[in-house]
């Protein structure tokens, strides 16, 4: 788990560590959260739901970006909770947010949901923690010093 404010590196780790893991030959697949779940709710209303979540359960890693930028409707936080239970100590997910666990229930707008959620994310996780300071806003500050010199 990748956790950052936002410009701090969070998306980058997650395709270097996807990438990685690629070139050792396992299957690799990046996706943003919101991307997955809008997935997941097509799969659902055109009644193929149970095969879209095996094709994700197949999935050596699964890179999610983004997560908890979006508020999920209580439909779409129980879609993704059938990914992590799929997934749960069978494949590796790796996950990239800049939202403190303490915002997550407003994304899942359920708090039952929510822990049962964060259970399975952090559960023999690894928790990297990418800092405060966006390196796009420190770039563009440090261009716009070099334009007044």
């Amino acid at each position: 788990m990748l956790i950052g404010d936002s410009g701090t590196g969070e998306s980058h780790l997650l395709i270097v560590f996807g990438t990685a893991i690629a070139e050792t030959g396992l299957s690799v697949r990046y996706t943003t959260t919101s991307a997955l779940v809008n997935d997941l709710a097509e799969a659902d209303a055109n009644r193929r739901l149970s095969s879209v979540i095996a094709r994700y359960s197949k999935i050596d890693l699964l890179c999610l970006d983004e997560f908890g930028y979006l508020n999920l409707d209580r439909k779409g936080a129980k879609l993704l909770f059938q990914i992590f239970t799929e997934r749960e100590e069978r494949k590796a997910t790796a996950v990239a947010t800049n939202s403190p666990f303490t915002e997550w229930d407003k994304t899942f707008g359920d708090a039952r949901l929510c822990a049962a959620i964060a259970d399975r994310i952090t559960f023999r996780c690894t928790l990297i923690q990418t800092g405060t300071e966006s390196y796009r806003y420190q770039a563009t500050q440090e261009s716009l010093f070099t334009a007044q010199s």
